[in-house]
């Protein structure tokens, strides 16, 4: 595989990936694909973590999707083990998508042994002009906490050396924007596709193995549906994040950020999507969702689920 963008390779940062110490034993016949909820909720606190998602292959977590502030706690919670997650998909750098990163890394450090090599892939970033604020790339923002200067430095001491590999996928919208594949191996494909969250670089996510697949709008406006509905055409679950109701029931700006109800109903029917998890629920979509769950229903009419932290969802 290409590697895409700028590759960061922290070869002194002495680390283990995310994990509890003990590993939760594996169900007799696991299913292909497995996505486990670590988080729900976001941007505020509401009592749910916020963004993240473990996405089991053959039973193992291998894939960890966003990693917001709450994740760590419902990590242990879950029983499950990390130490053999290889990937990272990120969808934009805001904190609620990234706020965790840290955390999990030192409480890996301290739990297993063992050299481990982890692929990160997030947009690339912007510099800051008179519309955009600044972004950093996902190699930037690796090497700003991990580096040999970085913040956790530190963390360089701790158990055996991780390989961190960073993948700046462009995140640029144009005329067709790229869908691409960052991972192939061994019957798993992943590949992504730029979003668009008002000035955020925010990319969008597909996972295909053994007949299954599962898609991640991540935060989009009006301006990434048209890529939402290249990368997860038939996609067997479909994860949408739900932060606002129609209009006029949320501020107008947050409308420039997320995909409302209505939107939500037409964009999931349009790519035939088996099924939609709405994930990423803010206290305004809570406290109306018969609401939203009957605007959806306008234009889709298959199986719909609310997120909790902790659920596991078969594709």
């Amino acid at each position: 595989m290409k590697n895409i963008g700028k590759q960061l390779l922290l070869c002194s940062i002495t680390l283990l990936w995310l994990g509890t110490a003990t590993a939760a034993p594996a169900p007799a016949a696991s299913a292909p694909l497995e996505l486990v909820v670590l988080g729900s909720g976001g941007p505020g606190a509401t009592g749910r973590a916020a963004s993240s998602y473990l996405v089991l292959v053959d039973g193992v977590a291998r894939i960890l999707v966003d990693a917001g502030p709450g994740a760590f706690v419902r990590l242990g919670e879950s029983g499950l083990s990390l130490g053999q997650t290889d990937i990272v998909l990120l969808t934009h750098l805001h904190a609620d998508h990234v706020g965790d990163l840290p955390g999990l890394l030192k409480a890996r450090a301290v739990s297993g042994e063992g050299a481990r090599r982890l692929r990160v892939f997030g947009p690339d970033g912007h510099t800051a002009d008179a519309q955009h604020a600044y972004f950093p790339s996902t190699s930037a923002l690796l090497r700003l906490l991990f580096g040999p200067a970085g913040a956790y430095a530190y963390l360089q001491d701790f158990a055996a050396p991780l390989q961190l590999e960073a993948h700046d996928v462009p995140a640029a919208l144009g005329p067709r924007s790229v869908l691409r594949q960052v991972y192939k191996q061994d019957g798993l494909l992943i590949t992504a596709i730029a979003g668009h969250h008002r000035d955020a670089p925010a990319l969008l996510y597909r996972i295909d193995y053994a007949g299954k697949s599962i898609s991640f709008s991540g935060d989009i406006d009006a301006q990434g549906w048209p890529d939402l509905r290249r990368i997860a055409k038939g996609t067997d679950l479909l994860v949408f994040n739900t932060v606002v109701r129609d209009p006029p029931g949320s501020p107008a700006v947050l409308y420039t950020l997320h995909t409302p109800p209505r939107a939500i109903g037409q964009l999931v029917h349009e790519v035939g999507a088996g099924r939609v998890l709405l994930s990423h629920l803010s206290p305004a979509v809570e406290h109306a969702r018969d609401e939203v769950q009957a605007a959806i229903a306008e234009t889709y009419q298959g199986p719909l689920d609310w997120a909790e932290d902790g659920m596991h969802v078969l594709p």
